[in-house]
């Protein structure tokens, strides 16, 4: 064996020595080049995604498509309405998507940075609907076979992010006041009986407490609570609403928006027994023991 071989030789195990050190030190690359040793991992931390927002397009698929890829506008996924729907991935769930606009919830804002959002190719409105005050307002109801699709992949985005139940909310709950969708047609409670979203309110807890908002207090007033119960309620909800003391725009819109996911069949925005029972269930929960 020559000289020149038995050097190539040894550079060959020394350099396979100092892969097999590099691997047990677990380095990886950064795509600039720099070499980071990931061994050690920290307890404390979590997934950066704290929601999922869901929406509706209003557009066509196509539509719905060149807005989402080609405008100041996008979401991480989109599912079609195609006969067999499809979901389509538009930006890395590593980086913020343009959804959610100015938004909140309960403590945070600008959900944008800790949130993906799903949009869904859904018209909103009925067609030939004119959009105006609440009461004239139809919308069309939902494929089932988009809601089958639509579902693992909520279920595989929770489990990987680990995000809470409560944390799994519409672009008209974090928007309220500018957004409504995915509108009082969608499937909430499908998603509460499946433990995806948290427990529907308990109809007994609800007709109880309807009972006594409907009952008129000794003084003959109305027992049903104030518009600054309604404000602090849907606040400890979760929603953003100033307490005003007054039945303004911004409340009647957080309380269409409540409605429209709690109560579908009258989301006019207006307060009731039933709304306040509503709110008041789910704001004060059973303690388990």
């Amino acid at each position: 064996m020559n000289l020149d071989v038995l050097r190539a030789l040894r550079g060959l195990a020394t350099a396979a020595v100092a892969a097999l050190m590099l691997a047990g030190c677990a380095t990886v690359t950064t795509e600039g080049g720099v070499p980071i040793d990931a061994t050690h991992k920290a307890q404390g931390q979590d997934s950066r995604v704290l929601f999922l927002v869901l929406h509706y397009t209003v557009a066509d698929f196509p539509t719905s498509m060149k807005i989402l890829t080609q405008q100041q506008v996008s979401a991480h996924y989109l599912l079609s309405d195609e006969p067999q729907p499809r979901i389509y991935r538009l930006v890395e769930e590593n980086r913020r998507a343009w959804h959610s606009g100015a938004s909140a919830w309960k403590e945070n804002r600008r959900l944008n940075s800790s949130s993906i959002g799903i949009e869904i190719v859904h018209p909103g409105l009925k067609r030939g609907t004119v959009d105006g005050p609440a009461a004239l307002r139809q919308y069309e109801p939902w494929s089932q076979k988009q809601i089958d699709v639509l579902i693992p992949l909520i279920k595989d985005i929770v489990q990987r992010h680990q995000i809470l139940p409560e944390r799994i909310l519409g672009h008209g709950e974090v928007s309220a006041q500018y957004k409504e969708d995915p509108g009082p047609t969608f499937p909430w409670k499908q998603l509460a009986d499946l433990g995806i979203t948290p427990p529907w309110p308990d109809a007994a807890r609800v007709a109880a407490q309807r009972a006594l908002y409907d009952t008129p207090l000794p003084t003959g007033e109305s027992g049903l609570p104030n518009a600054l119960w309604f404000q602090r309620a849907l606040a400890q909800h979760g929603y953003e609403i100033q307490p005003t003391g007054v039945w303004d725009q911004p409340t009647q819109r957080v309380l269409m928006n409540f409605q429209m996911r709690y109560r579908p069949a009258n989301y006019l925005g207006l307060p009731d027994a039933e709304t306040a029972a509503l709110i008041w269930v789910l704001t004060n929960p059973v303690k388990t023991p």
